[in-house]
């Protein structure tokens, strides 16, 4: 309970100081609560969140990443392909098992950059 307390309170801090400017990251060993922090202070703390997981992603998901160099269509596709809307400066994005998706690491710069979904209105990406 007090790793995830203490986990909860740093992406408060990161949601209040940081989600503008900064992704945030969650490392830790496999199998201690990482996703299940970050999905728990998406539902929380925001209007809407996306959950990509990339050990379990369709091929319609992936190909999203195909292209971003229209973020605007980029955000348009996620949301048609999940079936959830992303609200600007309140909603969250989540990458679950990044690591299996080289594009998505290389996208997080230009998504941060963006600043549609948290950073501290939106658009965080959270990973494990």
């Amino acid at each position: 309970m007090v790793f995830k307390r203490k986990a909860y309170d740093q992406l408060l801090d990161w949601k209040k100081h940081y989600a503008n400017r900064y992704a945030v990251l969650l490392e830790g060993a496999r199998r201690v609560g990482k996703s299940t922090i970050a999905e728990s202070f998406a539902k929380n703390e925001y209007k809407s969140y996306l959950l990509i997981d990339f050990s379990k992603s369709v091929d319609n998901i992936v190909k999203c990443f195909d292209d971003i160099g229209n973020l605007t269509l980029f955000f348009l596709r996620l949301q048609a392909e999940t079936g959830i809307t992303l609200y600007e400066h309140e909603s969250l994005i989540i990458f679950d098992e990044i690591q299996l998706f080289p594009k998505a690491r290389q996208a997080i710069k230009h998504l941060v950059h963006d600043g549609r979904y948290h950073k501290s209105g939106e658009y965080p990406l959270l990973r494990s």
